[in-house]
């Protein structure tokens, strides 16, 4: 693909997944993955690198949603303890494991969510 090409793609996709997250409150990860990676990043640098991606995109949208009062601290601290905890083990596992191996599990993940979602 041409250089050009290829940027134009990560630069739209960028917008793309910043309104999607903005819109459904996250979900820019799982986008923002895989457009990395036709951006040309190798499968551990797009899944690394889509995490500090979805950072301005959290701050943003959260203080947006917080200032319509679509705020609950309580489920904020629970779901802070969980995703510290899961995030923490997650980063240590995607250093171990094999591109492939990564590659295989994220796409079994998106599959999965997919599928729930049409079956709600």
């Amino acid at each position: 693909m041409k250089s050009g090409v290829k940027k134009s793609l990560v630069y739209g996709g960028s917008a793309l997944v910043g309104a999607i997250s903005g819109f459904f409150g996250g979900g820019g990860g799982m986008l923002c993955v895989p457009l990395l990676s036709m951006g040309g990043l190798d499968v551990k640098r797009a899944h690394a690198t889509a995490l500090l991606v979805i950072l301005p995109i959290c701050i943003v949208s959260a203080a947006i949603y917080i200032s319509n009062g679509y705020f609950d601290a309580k489920a904020v601290l629970c779901a802070f303890i969980g995703v510290s905890l899961g995030g923490a083990v997650g980063a240590a596992a995607l250093d171990k494991l094999d591109s492939t191996v990564i590659g295989v599990i994220f796409a079994a993940l998106m599959i999965a969510i997919g599928i729930k979602m049409i079956a709600t």
